[in-house]
């Protein structure tokens, strides 16, 4: 069994679902045509966009904060390191779709947040930024 075949949630950028998958649309349809037994979690982010989940039982997306964007790099990793540190403690936010959307918005705004500076590391969000944004807040 493959390491994808293992994992439990996987993130895949726009590009690289289109990669994955060998034709240039993002939708849906394509991004089950990654889903496998063991996923939990499938999570397309779509930039300025927001993102696409999946899970067993629901889909959905969440939209973008729009922000001043001067240097997008990080922000993948900062969504996703804001995303682990929601879950990594409680799993079945995963199957609480309300609960799931909350987390998301969450790692929007620390991605969104990150893109506000140059360089990755440097521009990485505090939790108290990124809850500012969930407020409203810039």
């Amino acid at each position: 069994m493959s390491t994808w075949d293992k994992a439990d949630v996987i993130k895949v950028s726009d590009e690289e679902l289109q990669f994955l998958t060998g034709n240039d649309k993002i939708d849906d349809e394509s991004a089950m045509s990654l889903w496998h037994p063991n996923l939990k979690l499938l999570l397309v982010t779509l930039g300025d966009k927001g993102c696409r989940y999946y899970t067993k039982k629901f889909h959905g997306g969440v939209e973008a904060f729009h922000v001043k964007t001067v240097d997008t790099t990080g922000a993948g990793d900062s969504f996703v390191g804001a995303l682990l540190t929601k879950i990594v403690d409680d799993q079945s936010i995963i199957e609480d779709e309300a609960r799931l959307k909350e987390v998301l918005r969450f790692a929007c705004s620390c991605g969104a947040i990150t893109t506000t500076k140059k360089g990755a590391i440097p521009a990485l969000p505090t939790e108290t930024e990124a809850l500012a944004l969930l407020k409203g807040g810039e």
